[in-house]
């Protein structure tokens, strides 16, 4: 766990944790930006749509739906293509996709034209961009990683404050079609972001070793077995067990109350301006907590459990839940969006290094893309089921309080099920990788390794030993 690996070479790059790493993390704080923010940014334009095509906005939120499965479901394909041709190819690939879709999309005919245009090839190339592009995170950061998936996963917030309002100006100046194009051509900069993925090289050899030492090293590098295109024994662990069914049910609640707030707002009696404005105060909050709690999971005492600390954001999540919904008032739902963006700030920021952390780099490629797609259909009955309780029983306090309960559930499953389930195999996986990457910093064989254990007997690599044990 910890080092890096490149695309299709030898594994035990060390992680640079710094160095073109940050124009990797500007890339993935970009592609982290449109795969979130652009489902919601695409809303903008459905009353335009409703009146070219003369559907219902049920129609048109189905746009939306198709390209957030998309882009949670296509994740086992998404892994299967990173593992074969690497994280570079796949995501300038994606992000022609990306702005293919929105190009075809302003020609559309038929709202049907859009499903499939929008929906599936745009939502397919966001796919082809998220999933690698916290890959190549992970493989450039180890000891620095909890900062970098808090800023890689700030993107999301800022890039919704700036699409919404862009998607607003486009519309008024150019028409829906007009700005359909537009944004296919702004989503040409995934394949920008694409191309600042430099794949890691391996190290050079070391001199101090002898040539007959270097010939049997690559005679065990080419002896290993051939990478798995999707490696299902993530499965084995009972760690990423437990962290898929959780994240499974927290997903069911966690994206209802920003769909549902504006309009229990307007529920309330307050205008649409003043309804509208929770979503801004909320993502303004969000965009300044994901990079904090990255800094609060990097500290030393914390990384080790960040497992727990991930637990009490979705506990402080859906305890928000369950209190907004006795909210009557404009003042106390402005205080739940305060709340509320600092609890999806935690989330969003630690979820994928909690995943990192249980699997290792060199799984997580396949972690990742098993993960969404089990996250995806949570995704797509959760809006939806709040949505049919609230045509039940024409109160948002039941959506609210189903929300809430579903995330508190999910933070008692992780919880609960590493403290009971989970063996603790490294008291402290800091340390761990520290010591195993400047091993392999070195060129040291594992032969090598332990035949300085033998004779010096003292220092770090020891520790090394227990974590091959």
């Amino acid at each position: 766990m910890g080092g890096a690996v490149v695309d299709d070479g030898p594994t035990g790059v060390k992680a640079p944790d710094g160095g073109w790493g940050w124009a990797v993390l500007v890339g993935c704080f970009v592609i982290t930006g449109f795969s979130y923010a652009f489902p919601k940014a695409v809303s903008v334009f459905f009353k335009e749509l409703i009146k070219e095509f003369h559907v219902g906005y049920s129609d048109t939120a189905w746009i939306s739906s198709i390209l957030l499965a998309m882009l949670y479901g296509t994740g086992p394909l998404c892994s299967v293509l990173v593992n074969k041709f690497g994280c570079r190819p796949v995501m300038m690939v994606g992000g022609i996709f990306a702005s293919l879709g929105m190009i075809l999309a302003s020609f559309a005919t038929s709202i049907v034209h859009i499903y499939l245009s929008v929906g599936v090839i745009t939502g397919l190339g966001l796919s082809l961009n998220f999933q690698p592009s916290l890959i190549m995170l992970n493989r450039y950061f180890s000891e620095k990683r909890p900062l970098a998936n808090g800023l890689a996963a700030a993107g999301s917030p800022v890039a919704l404050c700036s699409l919404s309002p862009l998607g607003q100006v486009l519309q008024y100046h150019y028409g829906w079609r007009g700005g359909f194009l537009i944004l296919g051509g702004i989503l040409l900069n995934c394949c920008a972001c694409g191309a600042l993925m430099r794949p890691l090289l391996p190290p050079k050899k070391p001199s101090m070793l002898e040539d007959g030492d270097i010939a049997a090293i690559d005679k065990e590098n080419k002896s290993q077995p051939k990478k798995k295109l999707l490696d299902f024994s993530v499965f084995k662990d009972r760690g990423f067990v437990i962290y898929t069914v959780a994240a499974s049910i927290m997903v069911l609640g966690l994206f209802v109350p920003p769909v549902f707030v504006v309009n229990y707002a307007k529920g309330l009696g307050y205008e649409d301006t003043a309804s509208a404005l929770l979503l801004t105060i909320l993502g303004f909050v969000d965009m300044f907590a994901r990079p904090l709690s990255g800094i609060v999971a990097g500290l030393k005492w914390v990384r080790p459990r960040c497992v727990y600390l991930f637990s009490f954001a979705m506990l402080f999540n859906g305890c928000t839940d369950l209190i907004c919904s006795q909210a009557n008032t404009y003042t106390g739902l402005v205080v739940f969006c305060i709340f509320f963006g600092i609890s999806y700030g935690m989330v969003g920021a630690l979820q994928f290094e909690v995943l990192m952390a249980i699997v290792g780099t060199e799984r997580f490629s396949s972690a990742i893309g098993l993960v969404l797609m089990m996250e995806a259909m949570a995704v797509l009955v959760g809006p939806p089921g709040a949505g049919r309780l609230l045509d039940a029983t024409h109160q948002y306090m039941y959506v609210f309080l189903l929300a809430g309960c579903e995330v508190t559930l999910s933070a008692i499953v992780i919880a609960v099920g590493n403290f009971l389930c989970i063996k603790t195999r490294q008291e402290d996986p800091a340390p761990l990788e520290m010591a195993a990457t400047a091993a392999k910093e070195e060129g040291l064989s594992k032969e090598t390794i332990e035949g300085e254990q033998g004779e010096e007997g003292v220092g770090q690599l020891p520790m090394l030993g227990d974590v091959e044990e």
